[in-house]
Parts: structure tokens; C-alpha cells; sequence
């Protein structure tokens, strides 16, 4: 997926929604669980201590007693987290009672500490340190023996390990983060099948369009969804339009061509057949409009040509031919052609205008070489876009060469550097004109091999 395209950024904007709310979700969930068991486990604590309360402060002696009932048999085993312990309150002296796990060692009163009462329990709570470095959790409750309200106050306390509601937490949260992982990774590869299925039917309209560009095709067929169909619908009626207007251009061209060249010839000899100045200027100047007629009435025929969609031309078919001709046309000197061309290079355009093109280029080299003339075509990457497929096509020779001021000349209409040499001046710029009109271009340089290198630029299939 490239960066400025539709299914990357449908990917990126499911990615960061994920992404956001996933985390979000889990710590949610995470929240609401951790406060829950929180509840859970105070209020296992909160029953313990109520019962202890219960059984130690109902005695009916002066002094309050050691629970029957222990509820919990942890506080049976030494060290093991679960704690209670009954004092009495401030400096009051009377026993201290504790349960077995907690040993010689004593729990740290919250209300000595000076921690605040719970209005709707009565309780105090406070996370402290047991005897063994564990961390505990504290519930106390202050009471007088049966109640007397001017009683000894008692403290009643009992502690049970956080590690137990951490532990829980954490194989809690691992769970959730793994759970949470795997369906963010599920939805980021059903979005990417997601985007690959939704996307194909455009993939299809690019293959087709392709087949479009390189002639195997002349429209857009089979069947699309729905909300492409009127894309389809378009594009083959401006296919349609395309070729129309250029049909509609071609008979008109051919149409004034047969309207004034038939006026022209008509002129032309009659100004012949009139003899002295006038005659001859006449003829002069209607042989003018006869060349500037036929120049403007080809490049409209090369424009009509160039704008119909779909035109393709296999060039190897079109170098070997031009290659064996010019090589019998000028047998005396003994030119040899070497051509260089892959089987799948393509021309965008018209078989006619490629012949055309090449035919000068090669006719040029052939004339002014040595002996040796070569033709190589290089074929552009397959993964490129259409309008960056270009053909490179280099013709060399092995002849005198040019200078860089000739080089600078060459190209315009008419102009001949050598007079000597047979030829109209007009081969490389109805190259140059062909090219541009196919938006192309041809450069000009020193050959390796001594003589002139012409570099041509072309659209490629």
C-alpha cells in the first residue's frame, strides 16, 4: 500500500481507531474489574472482623476472649497473611490476643495512627507490612465489651495479603492484554481483507483500462458492483467519444485537402501557361500554400492519430524490416545495422508514425556512417505508472559526427548541413514534430563510436 492511497488510508484510519480504542476498552474493563475484586476482598474482611467482634466482645467476663470460630483456617498457619489481634485501646492494660500466624509479632492500630472512621461501616482500613515483609491489608473495628458504653474499648483488627488481590489483578490484567492483542490483530488483518475484497473491482477497472491503453481491448466489460457501474458507463462512452471525434477529424481532413488542392492545381497551371513575371510569381507562391497546406494537413493527421486511445505497436516487427531495406538501399557501402530490441517493447501510437520516425533516424545514420549503424531499445519497468512507461530508443553511428553547433542547428525545417549529401533537409524534423506530438522528445549527442547518437523518447505500453 502506497502512502497517498485509498486502501492505506482506510487501513491507517481502522489502525488508529483500533489503536485508541482498544487500549481504552482494556483499561475500562480493567478498572471496573480491579474495583470490584477490591470490593470483594474488603468485604471478606469486613465479615471477618464483624465476626471476631461478635465472638471476642460477647463474653461475660471483664476481659474479652480468643473467637471459637476462626472462620479462616490461614489463621491457623504461621506467617501465612491472614492476621487478627484484639488489644485494648491507648494505654489501658489488658491481654492482647492474636491469632496463631501471627506469632510474637504485633499489627499496627489505624486508629493509633490516627486514620479516619468509615461512617456507614465503622471500620478503619490501612495497607501495612506483616511480620514476615508481606504486604497486608488492615480492617479494624473499635468496641467494648457487650456493648457498655463505658466499657473498655477494644480494638478488633484483621488483616489479609494484598498479594492475593494483586496477584488476581495481575493474571487478570495479562489475560485482558492478550485477549485485547489478539482481537486488534484480528480486526487489523479482516480490515486489510476487507480493503483487499473491496477494492479489487478497481484493480479489475485498472487491468482493463491497461488493456485499453495497449490496444487488446476497446472497452470496459464484465461485471463491476454497483456504485462503479456508472464509472463504467463514462468511461466507455468517453471512449466512444474519443474515437468518434477522431473519425469526425480525420474525413474532415481529407475533406479539405480535396477542397483546395484541387483549387491549387487548377492556379498552378494556369499561371504555367501564362509566361512573364506575374505567371511565375503566381506559381511560386501557390507552390508555397501547395507545401504549407500539405505540412499542416500531416501534423493534423499525426494529432488525430495520437489521440485515439488504445493504439499499440510491437517495435521489433517494425526495426527489422526498416534494418534489412536499408541495408540493401546502400549495399555498396556495406552498412551493417545491429538492432538491439526486447520481443515485448510497445509503441503507444500508430504503426505508421513509428516506421516513419525510425525510417529517417536510421536512413540519416546509414548515410553518414562508416559501416556500422546501431539501434537499441530499452524497455521501461513493468511497475511503473502509464504516463512514466517510456521507450528509449538510441541510434549511433559510426560516421564523421557532428559539432555541438550543428547539433544546436539540426532539426530545423529544411536546413541541409551538406549540400552534397541527396535528401529534402526535412527527415529529423518531421521526427522532432512526430515525437512532440506523441509528447516525446529526441536529443542529440557524440557517439562512442565517433559518429552522431540521437536519443528518442516515446510513450510505451
Amino acid at each position: 500500500m502506497k502512502l497517498n492511497s485509498l486502501a492505506f488510508r482506510m487501513f491507517a484510519t481502522s489502525a488508529v481507531w483500533t489503536l485508541l480504542a482498544l487500549p481504552l476498552a482494556g483499561l475500562l474493563i480493567y478498572s471496573l474489574y480491579r474495583e470490584d475484586v477490591q470490593t470483594s476482598f474488603d468485604g471478606q474482611l469486613q465479615k471477618l472482623v464483624i465476626a471476631m467482634d461478635v465472638d471476642s466482645m460477647a463474653a461475660t467476663g471483664n476481659e474479652p476472649v480468643a473467637p471459637t470460630n476462626r472462620y479462616e483456617p490461614l489463621f491457623e498457619v504461621s506467617k501465612s497473611g491472614w492476621y487478627w489481634q484484639i488489644s485494648p485501646v491507648g494505654d489501658a492494660a489488658g491481654p492482647v490476643l492474636a491469632s496463631v500466624s501471627l506469632g510474637n509479632a504485633r499489627l499496627t492500630s489505624p486508629y493509633a495512627l490516627g486514620y479516619p472512621v468509615d461512617p456507614e461501616t465503622n471500620t478503619r482500613w490501612r495497607n501495612d507490612v506483616g511480620p514476615s515483609g508481606e504486604r497486608v491489608r488492615i480492617v479494624e473495628i473499635l468496641d467494648t465489651l457487650r456493648n457498655d458504653p463505658d466499657g473498655q474499648q477494644y480494638s478488633i483488627i484483621v488483616a489479609g495479603p494484598l498479594e492475593w488481590f494483586e496477584t488476581s489483578i495481575v493474571n487478570f490484567r495479562n489475560r485482558l492484554t492478550i485477549a485485547l492483542a489478539l482481537v486488534g490483530l484480528g480486526l487489523m488483518l479482516v480490515t486489510l481483507f476487507q480493503i483487499r475484497f473491496g477494492l479489487a473491482p478497481l484493480k479489475r477497472v485498472q487491468r482493463a483500462l491497461a488493456e485499453i491503453r495497449s490496444g487488446r481491448a476497446t472497452c470496459l466489460e464484465g461485471q463491476v458492483p454497483t456504485e462503479i457501474e456508472p464509472l463504467q458507463e463514462e468511461l466507455n462512452a468517453l471512449i466512444q467519444s474519443n474515437l468518434d471525434i477522431v473519425e469526425r477529424a480525420r474525413t474532415q481532413v481529407g475533406n479539405l485537402a480535396h477542397a483546395l488542392k484541387t483549387p491549387l492545381a487548377v492556379v498552378t497551371n494556369e499561371a504555367r501557361e501564362h509566361k512573364g513575371p506575374l505567371g511565375e510569381k503566381v506559381a511560386e507562391q501557390a507552390k508555397i500554400m501547395g507545401d504549407q497546406i500539405t505540412h499542416y494537413l500531416d501534423r493534423a493527421r499525426m494529432a488525430a492519430r495520437v489521440s485515439v486511445i488504445g493504439r499499440s505497436t510491437p517495435v521489433l516487427p517494425v526495426v527489422e524490416p526498416l534494418a534489412r531495406a536499408l541495408e540493401r538501399i546502400y549495399r555498396d557501402k556495406g552498412v551493417s545495422i545491429t538492432v538491439t530490441c526486447p520481443e515485448d517493447a510497445k509503441f503507444q501510437g500508430e504503426k505508421q508514425d513509428l516506421e516513419e520516425m525510425l525510417g529517417n533516424l536510421l536512413d540519416n545514420a546509414a548515410k553518414w556512417s562508416r559501416g556500422s549503424v546501431y539501434l537499441s531499445v530499452a524497455v521501461p519497468r513493468r511497475t511503473a505508472r502509464p504516463q512514466q512507461r517510456r521507450l528509449k530508443i538510441v541510434v549511433e553511428d559510426d560516421g564523421p559526427g557532428l559539432t555541438s553547433e550543428q547539433r544546436a542547428r539540426i532539426g530545423q525545417r529544411g536546413l541541409r548541413l551538406d549540400e552534397t549529401k541527396p535528401g529534402s533537409g526535412l527527415g529529423l524534423s518531421i521526427v522532432i514534430e512526430l515525437a512532440q506530438s506523441y509528447r516525446g522528445s529526441l536529443g542529440l549527442d557524440e557517439s562512442a563510436k565517433g559518429g552522431l547518437l540521437i536519443r528518442l523518447d516515446l510513450p510505451a505500453v
